[in-house]
């Protein structure tokens, strides 16, 4: 069968997200494919959707299939805990205090949980294909996804920016120290320089991880809807231009044909949205799920839509 290494599931918040991402999860461990269906969501329901407990760290749900919700506050707290430990190995004792206190106003700034829930992405990614065969991410609404996502390009920018300042730096400390051979010496080596390049090096792997097309591909849930169709307009422009792979969207709780007159005008409106939706997204294929007469919770209920997502096995949905 084919499948993506990476499979993202995202759209605007209460259209199915979790129930698309944990279905399809369901059904890859089902064909013997060794998966780890993920939250990214700081409003996790991924235990909801499977019916059982799922925490901060993984676990087994059944054969083939693993859960993990990621704690975006106690992610953000190990991640500040490793940079004041690299920081104490590199700087002056000196300034260890005054480097604690910057890294106590950084923990409540803005974007420290988007950090570090990349921090934890990433390390996921790069285990992929040794522990899992598949990794079916559930993300937050779209707006905190896309954020997350194109973090690998904006920090990849900045640590070519810190890297250059750095250099420079040291190349001005070396010319200074140029007659004091013991001070020349220790200049040889520089941690941060070797710190920052690591970094880098790391946010490179990441992109060229969310780029590959053969390995990553991201499906937006949507309802036929004004709203929900706006936002996933500006949401595929910007995942195209960064090269991310925009596979089948998937339509949810389309309404069936012979609803009472009661929905008539909704059944009319939706249809509308449905012919947009065709027009502006069918090159990358659309598949419709119908609403449902309960919610879908715990594994019984998502076997329900197996049979509807297998399709985003296929390689290429023909954009009908």
């Amino acid at each position: 069968m084919a499948y993506k290494r990476f499979t993202f599931f995202g759209g605007k918040g209460g259209t199915g997200k979790t129930t698309c991402s944990s279905a399809y999860a369901l059904h890859l461990a089902r064909q013997g494919v060794r998966t780890l269906a993920v939250s990214t969501d700081p409003a996790h329901s991924l235990a909801d959707a499977f019916g059982t407990g799922i925490g901060s760290s993984v676990v087994k749900l059944e054969e083939n299939l693993w859960g993990l919700e990621i704690d975006a506050a106690l992610e953000a707290k190990k991640y500040m805990e490793g940079i004041r430990e690299q920081m104490r190995q590199i700087v002056s004792p000196a300034i260890v205090e005054e480097v604690d206190k910057q890294l106590r106003i950084a923990y409540v700034s803005p974007g420290s949980e988007e950090s570090a829930i990349f921090d934890c992405f990433v390390d996921l990614m790069e285990q992929a294909g040794q522990k899992y065969d598949a990794i079916v991410f559930d993300t937050a609404p779209t707006g905190h996804t896309l954020r997350l996502l194109t973090l690998p390009e904006v920090l990849g920018m900045w640590m070519e920016h810190l890297l250059e300042k750095r250099r420079k730096a040291m190349d001005m400390m070396r010319l200074a120290s140029h007659y004091e051979r013991d001070l020349l010496e220790k200049l040889k080596e520089d941690p941060v320089f070797d710190l920052l390049t690591r970094r880098r090096d790391r946010f490179q792997r990441a992109r060229e991880l969310l780029t590959n097309h053969e390995l990553t591909t991201f499906h937006f849930v949507l309802n036929a809807e004004k709203l929900a169709v706006l936002e996933t307009e500006r949401a595929v422009a910007l995942m195209n231009e960064f090269e991310i792979a925009v596979g089948p969207l998937i339509v949810n709780r389309v309404m069936p044909p012979e609803t009472g007159s009661f929905f008539e005008k909704k059944r009319a409106q939706q249809t509308q949205y449905l012919e947009q939706i065709q027009k502006e997204f069918g090159q990358y294929g659309i598949v419709q799920l119908p609403m449902l007469d309960g919610d879908i919770e715990g594994m019984q209920e998502l076997e329900k839509l197996l049979p509807l997502l297998a399709v985003l096995d296929a390689e290429k949905i023909a954009a009908s």
